[in-house]
């Protein structure tokens, strides 16, 4: 099973977003597990903070490299992406000649109430993603149009096209991991 490190772009608890997430995990069980980072509780990237790297940071960049692979799942904030993500893209990347996203497969989806989705957002965030060393899956793009009842409270979805379409976007992923992944090596506790 493949360790797949998710970035949710939203901190709201009822995030459509988030619901876009565990929906995926749904979908991939048995082939892959998230570990969602806990993205909100880092500091404001600054270069002086390196000295001493608060906590947050480098279990960041530790669950990162142990990750078979990166999934962004974000809204669109004023056609651009959320700041929360850059924050995040930014304290892993450094300090300089330590990127732990480098090499990373990665996939992006999100979700919005209106009709073009995400369009603009993860189109800006692409803009960034090859400077930083990730291997961008191109190919299913989702900019989920989220309307009521379409995901149950299981994360089950609820329409036969959309579970379609969001389970071949977990299929590519998962193709893509195989792909273009490397092996990781991860220390297990022992039990």
């Amino acid at each position: 099973m493949k360790n797949v490190a998710v970035l949710l772009g939203s901190l709201s608890e009822n995030s459509i977003n988030k619901t876009l997430a565990k929906t995926f995990e749904k979908l991939g069980e048995g082939r892959l597990r998230f570990d969602y980072l806990d993205i909100a509780g880092l500091p404001f990237y600054n270069n002086d903070l390196w000295d001493n790297p608060p906590a947050a940071v480098t279990d960041l960049k530790h669950r990162v490299e142990t990750a078979d692979a990166v999934l962004i799942v974000m809204p669109e904030f004023n056609r651009s992406f959320p700041a929360v993500i850059k924050n995040a893209l930014d304290w892993a990347s450094r300090p300089y000649g330590h990127n732990s996203w480098a090499g990373k497969p990665l996939a992006i989806a999100g979700a919005s109430p209106g009709g073009i989705g995400t369009a603009a957002g993860q189109s800006q965030l692409r803009a960034v993603l090859p400077v930083l060393g990730f291997v961008v899956m191109g190919q299913p793009e989702v900019y989920f149009q989220f309307q009521p009842g379409l995901i149950d409270e299981h994360f089950e979805v609820t329409d036969d096209q959309s579970r379609a379409f969001l389970g071949g976007f977990v299929d590519s992923f998962v193709g893509w991991i195989n792909r273009y992944g490397e092996p990781v090596t991860r220390a297990e506790a022992a039990e």
